[in-house]
């Protein structure tokens, strides 16, 4: 049978269309996956596959963002390819979004594929689950834990300062700069004595420096009983008024 053999209709049960689809799926998977296979070959994969729309076409083509390939220009064109095709299956990507996520390296496509099917407050709901696969502790890789924060600082949800709040005191100091960043952009008067708590231990300058110019942005008062030890540890351009609202020179 040729691989166009599974896209014709031939009057069966939409049961046995179904499995054709899925089997369909199977055999375009293998070399979108691949980065030994020819770029000619990916690409006709990418495009049968996205004529497809479904959730089985759709985990095929997350494949393509395993792995790069050279020149720069054809990884580029492909995995935008691969990304289109995966819009296809609109709320059926999903589920194999989900499942990629949990062990991918990078998150930067499954969340862009995500900002695309779902609305503001279900990326917000899906990213916080992601979030909470992770915790504070020390980890060799943590790209995807960075990548989740970061995309939260560009949202505002009251659920997000809960999520994001612990992520103050990671062992990580990028994960910190982010949570300060995700924590900062809500505006939620709740966080100042977390990170008020945060910028009397750190030892990063620029993790003092991002909370500073937080408090002084949000012209959130100090408490009075903080105030003078916030002036010993804020960088050199921030100071402590008599309000106690942090005043940048």
């Amino acid at each position: 049978m040729g691989l166009f053999d599974f896209f014709k209709s031939n009057g069966k049960s939409s049961g046995d269309e179904g499995k054709k689809k899925s089997g369909a799926a199977g055999r375009w998977a293998e070399v979108v996956g691949s980065k030994r296979a020819q770029a000619y070959d990916r690409q006709d994969g990418i495009h049968q596959l996205s004529k497809l729309g479904t959730a089985d076409a759709a985990e095929a083509l997350l494949k393509r963002f395993t792995f790069a390939a050279e020149p720069s220009i054809t990884d580029q064109e492909e995995k935008e390819l691969a990304f289109e095709g995966i819009l296809k299956a609109g709320k059926d990507a999903i589920e194999p979004v989900r499942a990629f996520a949990a062990k991918a390296e990078s998150l930067r496509w499954p969340m862009r594929i995500l900002k695309e099917v779902l609305d503001e407050e279900e990326l917000v709901d899906e990213l916080i689950i992601w979030l909470s696969r992770w915790d504070t502790e020390y980890a060799k890789f943590t790209d995807p834990k960075l990548q989740i924060l970061e995309e939260l600082g560009d949202h505002v949800n009251p659920k997000i300062r809960e999520a994001v709040e612990p992520f103050l005191e990671d062992v990580n100091e990028p994960a910190r700069f982010n949570a300060v960043i995700a924590t900062l952009a809500q505006k939620d008067p709740e966080s100042i004595d977390p990170l008020i708590t945060l910028i009397l231990d750190e030892e990063s300058v620029r993790v003092r420096a991002k909370v500073a110019d937080g408090l002084a942005a949000l012209s959130w008062a100090v408490p009075e009983d903080q105030r003078d030890a916030v002036r010993k540890v804020l960088p050199p351009q921030f100071g402590v008024d008599g309000s106690g609202h942090v005043t940048k020179r």
